[in-house]
């Protein structure tokens, strides 16, 4: 389920999908417990933690430190938009190693098995950096 909800593109997954994305994601690895909802516009995961709280978080870097909390109304209707469906947008250099979302050649459409892949790739580097220093 996908569309919007006010200013914002949400990417919703079924219940049935939410296991076997967390485990492409590396959310089950790198969050144990947390429970993969879905992505708000594009670039954070939207999570339930341990005790059923929801949260966002950037997919890159994919850390507890910059969940912040997060909350789907009770009841809604995405509205959506053919332009988007099936299409996540990527920044080629994620915002966290430099990337600008000014610059239209760093941004990218991929499809859901692509965008996983990316997370997880840019998520070692991001580890690698971190313990770099």
């Amino acid at each position: 389920m996908e569309g919007w909800l006010n200013d914002e593109y949400l990417v919703l997954f079924s219940e049935a999908e939410r296991s076997a994305l967390a485990d492409r994601y590396g959310i089950s690895a790198t969050l144990p417990g947390y429970v993969l909802v879905g992505l708000r516009g594009w670039d954070e995961f939207i999570v339930l933690n341990e005790v059923g709280g929801m949260l966002c978080m950037p997919t890159v870097p994919l850390d507890l430190e910059y969940a912040k909390p997060f909350e789907l109304p009770g009841s809604f209707d995405l509205i959506a938009d053919g332009r988007f469906s099936n299409k996540i947008k990527w920044y080629v250099k994620p915002l966290v190693f430099g990337g600008d979302v000014q610059d239209l050649d760093n941004m990218t459409w991929v499809s859901l098995t692509q965008h996983a892949e990316l997370v997880v790739w840019w998520n070692a580097q991001y580890k690698l950096a971190s313990s770099d220093q």
